[in-house]
């Protein structure tokens, strides 16, 4: 291709101009180096084209948390007077004064104010321009940068300006400094790759079980059957007259169900439910199910054996996200949840905050899909009316993603202020959600940042979970029979060594975020536990001081689990075959079931959904069986001990069917 020579020298002193920012502005972000396995690979071309995203200072932030404690707190007066969509955008949105300030510089920069959109969910003002407009406007240069494993590639600077007299109007910028953080390779698992870091997808090991117990209580400290759950929560069976707008969601990813095992299931451990029943298909970007039994995933089918007795005849719509080349690690994007939230919430699609305006394209799947077998249609936003409950057994670990991108999705701002999110809007509008606390103990799965899951440089801090130690979610850990022990019995906490019977060991996982401090709502709970039973072990505060003086867990961080439900020794049908199953991920579609049955006598009584649980939950312990045996190993360690009262290994406790619903029937 020819270039003409003055085009070329235009480019090359566009390029070589890092003209100074003018006294009147100042550095709204910077960074030192970029993150691991990112390799700055030279400049941007001037007339590369970008979209740049200005994230606008939203209002009320300080209040999103007492927002969220005024519809949830069980003392409120407002308890249960959710919000709509339209309330909350509008709560939220940036002033009249900051959207005009930050347009007056961008117009008198010489940006066409024709150019400039303001989003549906006015939180940004975006514009597309080439890389020098960009520059010139931010006093900065961009990069092309590139990982090292992944072989994605990202644009990004080192730092950027703005002018003092707008700063405190504007949140992030981008393409800013941002770039992803611990990204890693997908590991293999079985026949399929997750699209995680991944232990609540790990595969299930089931074991063959020669002699058949059918629904036996006496035999539920060797195998798990719907009559076991029933009988350890105390769960009646359910009323023949359902509410058809009480579905209870859940969540799927890259694991899809087979009808014939739900039969099968059906047929011989739940004769009420009919041979056919399924899920109501809530499908995202160009997902699908059920899959042939030869290719079924034990995480769906598990969660929709476990389900399915508890609330039948109310249904169960699955939301099963991303197509095939995503869904299944044919491509390298790590990130998840966002296509889903992106489904339930059109302005997420769009809602900008923590350097991130709308989906990570190094992270998250790209639709259309160019590949071949790819979703061709455009990313599907605000389709889906969110259920009441959704369960998730799905997540990875904090180290896994970057801060700004699990940060987008609870929105919160440490040290600073717990403002409204996602999952905050989500428990606004009166949802409940629930999610995995992972399998691995205090530890990541193993191979994940090290060998045995644990971090910092000699592989022995606690690892937190992802998305669970979100303030704005109920985690949900996992409880067993023990050999000899029966449903009429207290429960312990998880304890399966590597290779009885799982392949790797299994425990509930539990500890403290590095990333959001103690929420209010729980403050009380964590002070107790380390007042009466204190850790063994030297800690932390805060992420400033990772691993200070030995410190394993970061003692100002938001503990999970939240509660818990019985996750091990679960027979279930996989594949045509019988087996025991196990994980977190089966304690979450259990509890979940339970809230939505709780919900559904509400409704007969003219009430409405519960949407965030845990102020109530913490506010009354009374209403769970407290567990007081086990701990959750992992990093070389007994990891944390379960105690009276709230504990990280447990929560506050397994789910009293009875004491639940009088509770919640009992608030307005």
């Amino acid at each position: 291709m020819k270039v003409h020579l003055s085009t070329l020298a235009l480019g090359l002193a566009i390029v070589a101009a890092a003209v100074p920012a003018p006294q009147s502005h100042v550095v709204h972000e910077k960074r030192s180096s970029a993150p691991s396995k990112w390799v700055n690979v030279g400049r941007v071309d001037p007339m590369h084209n970008v979209v740049v995203r200005i994230g606008l200072k939203q209002s009320n932030l300080h209040r999103g948390y007492e927002y969220l404690m005024d519809v949830s707190h069980p003392e409120s007066p407002n308890f249960g007077k959710h919000w709509t969509p339209e309330q909350v955008v509008k709560a939220f949105a940036p002033s009249d004064d900051t959207v005009a300030q930050v347009r007056a510089w961008l117009t008198n920069a010489g940006i066409d104010e024709s150019r400039v959109l303001h989003t549906e969910n006015q939180g940004w003002l975006a514009f597309p321009a080439t890389a020098a407009e960009a520059e010139a406007l931010l006093h900065t240069e961009y990069y092309h940068y590139e990982h090292e494993v992944l072989g994605t590639k990202a644009l990004a600077c080192e730092q950027y300006h703005v002018p003092q007299a707008i700063q405190e109007h504007i949140d992030y910028i981008n393409p800013g400094i941002g770039l992803p953080v611990t990204t890693k390779e997908k590991p293999a698992y079985g026949k399929r790759a997750t699209k995680r870091s991944s232990k609540f997808t790990r595969p299930r090991k089931f074991r063959s079980v020669e002699d058949w117990f059918g629904s036996d209580l006496a035999n539920c400290d060797v195998q798990i059957t719907p009559d076991c759950v029933a009988a350890l929560y105390e769960i009646p069976p359910a009323n023949q007259n359902v509410n058809p707008n009480n579905s209870l969601g859940i969540f799927e990813e890259g694991d899809y169900y087979a009808q014939e095992d739900l039969n099968l299931f059906f047929r011989n451990l739940s004769s009420n439910i009919p041979q056919g029943t399924h899920p109501i298909p809530a499908f995202i970007d160009g997902a699908e199910a059920p899959v042939n039994v030869s290719e079924a995933g034990g995480e769906s089918d598990l969660d929709f054996e476990l389900a399915f007795p508890i609330i039948y005849p109310q249904t169960i719509t699955l939301y099963q996200t991303d197509d095939s080349n995503y869904a299944l690690a044919d491509t390298p994007t790590s990130g998840f949840f966002n296509t889903f939230l992106d489904a339930l919430d059109g302005s997420y699609c769009t809602y900008c905050a923590f350097g991130e305006c709308g989906d990570d394209p190094n992270l998250d799947p790209v639709y259309p899909d160019p590949s071949a077998g790819g979703y061709k249609g455009q990313l599907m936003c605000g389709v889906y009316k969110p259920t009441n409950v959704i369960s998730i057994s799905y997540g990875g670990q904090e180290s896994d993603l970057p801060a700004y991108y699990q940060q987008r999705q609870c929105n919160d701002l440490p040290r600073v202020y717990l403002i409204a999110s996602r999952f905050l809007k989500l428990g606004l509008q009166g949802v409940s959600i629930l999610v995995a606390s992972g399998d691995d103990g205090v530890a990541g799965p193993p191979g994940d940042d090290s060998a045995n899951g644990c971090l910092g440089s000699n592989s022995t801090i606690f690892s937190p979970a992802f998305p669970n130690s979100c303030p704005y979610i109920t985690n949900v850990g996992a409880t067993k029979v023990y050999p000899g022990h029966t449903v009429w019995e207290p429960e312990s906490a998880v304890v399966d060594p590597a290779g009885h019977p799982y392949t790797i060991a299994f425990s509930s996982g539990g500890g403290f975020s590095n990333i959001y401090p103690i929420p209010d709502y729980q403050a009380a709970a964590v002070a107790n536990y380390f007042e009466n039973y204190n850790p063994p072990y030297p800690y932390y505060e805060g992420n400033a001081s990772f691993g200070k003086n030995g410190g394993l867990y970061n003692r100002i961080g938001r503990g999970y689990p939240d509660v818990a439900a019985n996750g091990d020794n679960i027979a279930t049908w996989n594949e045509g075959t019988f087996g025991l199953s196990g994980g977190t991920s089966a304690s979450t579609p259990i509890f979940s079931s339970v809230i939505n049955r709780i919900i559904e006598e509400r409704l007969a009584i003219g009430k409405g959904s519960l949407g965030f649980l845990n102020p109530t939950l913490y506010s009354n312990a009374w209403a769970l069986n407290d567990i007081t045996n086990g701990t959750n190993p992992g990093c070389g360690t007994e990891g944390f001990s379960t105690a009276p009262g709230w504990d990280p290994v447990t929560g506050l406790g397994t789910p009293n069917y009875p004491r639940l619903l009088a509770l919640f029937l009992s608030l307005p």
